[in-house]
């Protein structure tokens, strides 16, 4: 294959300490890419940078990656920045296939954040400033459409965890599980994700928790949406970043990069299907994810890949749940390498750049590991797959197939009715500082329509925590079950 695409350069970092000792996500995304600079052993890779991607962060920087790039010596490389909605896996297919026609003949792609020294600011009364960048970059990046609808937002805001935990809750009840039965479920499957966080010396938190003390609400557990408590959710407030570069095989050889440094994306998918969570079909199948899935996991058949390390997306257990069901993979299977987003950490728009750099680390350790990669963007809204190899198995193939998921999944009407009945479909609590807050339905009416309601009354709130509440029928007024 011409110009076959190959990571070359892998560059991880994270930070602890006090607030002096941290850097901003500026400096943390600049040592990452130093390092994956160096950690290909020929630092004349950087002539060849032809383009730096970065997917947005919670910092204010307008081109981190210019910045970056005229201080390190290659400052004609094209710039962009991915915003929030948009596929981490995206970047990595951008480059690969630029790569392949010729377009360009290295990519660096780099992400960080740095929430932790934010917060460690706050703590010790000091003030955070970031350096300021007020130059655009050469591209901004972004999805086509918005990740939620007003009823939605109305109901469960931004966080994600609330939407999630509706997820949570259809899936409970489509595996007809009991409350505390599934309470429990999450907790043990979540177990196993903290005991390898704690052998992972680039997680977060390598504390290994029990079972027991993921489920149950505490104090530096708290709940957050039912049936979710803190140890279920991404851990964002990191100071982390990672970088990858990319080139052809090619220029790989012109430059005399070992064979040891290089692994090869094989196989990509990705669906970019947008529908709210309340409008979805069913919410416990992805028809995207599906299709996605199913081309992956044929074409790996096709030229007998069988991928033997996983790093699926969690940042909530029904993202991994969901991935699982969709590649068939067997439960005994350990789903992650890295430890998992609440236990490894979760920047919130990198963290799959994250994983596929440690996922890469265990194939350059192992050359005969096939690692595949999952990631998601929004509330299950889009979906990425990515298989990885030491040695060029197959011709990079990827495949984006959201049209054929438009054509098979079209979006349930909304009601527009302040009064009437419905059948819940899903549900959860949302928290405020440990005290149950507020009860968010998701309904199907007689028209078969979809309704968002909430209630914030106390006995509701304690009893849908204590019995299962999806497939009763209720009635609302004004938008309220009380």
């Amino acid at each position: 294959m011409k110009n076959r695409p190959v990571v070359v350069g892998i560059g991880s970092l994270q930070q602890k300490g006090s607030f002096e000792q941290l850097d901003e996500a500026l400096i943390l995304m600049e040592k990452a890419t130093l390092r994956a600079i160096e950690d290909t052993e020929n630092p004349k890779i950087s002539n060849y940078i032809d383009e730096i991607q970065i997917p947005k962060g919670y910092w204010s920087y307008r081109d981190p990656g210019k910045w970056i790039a005229e201080k390190h010596g290659f400052p004609n490389a094209e710039t962009s920045v991915t915003k929030i909605g948009v596929l981490q896996q995206n970047l990595i297919n951008s480059a690969c296939k630029k790569i392949i026609s010729g377009q360009i003949r290295a990519s660096l792609i780099t992400g960080g954040e740095a929430r932790y020294k934010k917060i460690q600011a706050l703590k010790e009364g000091l003030t955070f400033e970031e350096m300021e960048l007020t130059v655009n970059p050469d591209h901004y990046i972004k999805a086509k459409k918005e990740l939620f609808i007003a009823e939605e937002l109305d109901a469960l805001g931004m966080m994600a965890v609330g939407y999630y935990a509706i997820i949570e809750s259809a899936m409970r009840y489509k595996n007809k599980m009991e409350l505390k039965e599934h309470e429990t479920f999450l907790g043990e499957y979540y177990e196993r994700f903290s005991q390898i966080a704690a052998n992972n010396p680039h997680a977060w938190n390598q504390t290994a928790f029990t079972a027991d003390e993921i489920k149950t609400p505490s104090v530096k557990n708290q709940r957050i949406a039912y049936p979710y408590n803190k140890l279920h959710n991404a851990s964002w407030n990191v100071n982390q970043a990672s970088a990858l570069i990319l080139c052809s095989e090619e220029l790989a050889d012109q430059l005399n990069i070992p064979q040891k440094k290089r692994v090869y994306p094989l196989i990509s998918s990705e669906t970019n299907h947008m529908i709210a969570v309340i409008q979805r079909p069913s919410m416990t199948k992805s028809v995207g994810l599906n299709l996605a899935a199913d081309y992956l996991l044929k074409t790996a058949s096709q030229h007998n890949i069988k991928p033997t390390i996983y790093e699926l997306y969690s940042c909530f257990p029904v993202a991994v749940q969901l991935f699982t069901q969709a590649l068939n993979i067997p439960e005994e299977v350990d789903k992650t390498v890295t430890g998992g987003m609440p236990f490894a950490g979760g920047p919130l728009n990198n963290y799959m750049l994250h994983a596929t750099a440690q996922i890469l680390e265990k194939i350059r350790s192992n050359s005969s590991h096939i690692g595949l990669v999952t990631g998601v963007s929004g509330m299950m809204t889009k979906q990425a797959l990515a298989v990885w190899g030491k040695d060029p198995l197959i011709n990079f193939q990827s495949k984006d197939v959201t049209k054929e998921a438009e054509k098979a999944e079209i979006p349930v009407l909304m009601s527009s009715s302040k009064n009437g009945e419905g059948k819940i479909l899903g549900y959860t609590v949302l928290y405020d500082k440990q005290i149950p807050d507020k009860a968010v339905f998701y309904l199907e009416d007689s028209n078969k329509s979809r309704k968002v309601i909430t209630s914030i009354d106390k006995e509701i709130i304690q009893n849908v925590e204590k019995e299962e509440w999806i497939g009763k029928q209720i009635q609302y007024t004004s938008n309220q079950l009380s």
